[in-house]
């Protein structure tokens, strides 16, 4: 398995597809805990859905993750079998600053299709 996974530079992302990312709540409960842990170590992709409190199919966390990553808003490191994901913190501050923090700061939204539901009806 190869241990290459693409990683947009961060001079070439759209504010546009960074903000389109951070919109849905789920990727967004995903860069919140990814937030929360140690940069140096990163979080493990098998603990993702735990710490998100997500429960979502594996097939749809890895869409979410790969959009995330696409986006440049996360760094994906592969050793051996084991993936963990980073949060490009730095560098998307230095490209829209504020931008991650007032994503972080803002308050979570339900994620699924009953929470969408029963909140636009309300």
């Amino acid at each position: 398995m190869s241990d290459e996974v693409f990683h947009p530079a961060i001079e070439d992302l759209p504010l546009s597809k960074v903000l389109a990312a951070l919109a849905d709540p789920a990727r967004l409960a995903i860069v919140r805990a990814v937030a929360a842990v140690d940069p140096g170590d990163g979080l493990a992709c098998t603990l993702l859905p735990e710490q998100a409190g997500l429960r979502l199919s594996k097939s749809t966390m890895s869409h979410h993750q790969r959009i995330l990553r696409e986006c440049g808003i996360t760094r994906t490191r592969i050793i051996g079998s084991r993936r963990t994901l980073r949060l490009r913190r730095e560098e998307l501050d230095r490209r829209f600053p504020g931008l991650i923090a007032a994503a972080l700061a803002a308050p979570a939204e339900p994620v699924g299709t009953s929470a969408r539901r029963s909140a636009a009806s309300a």
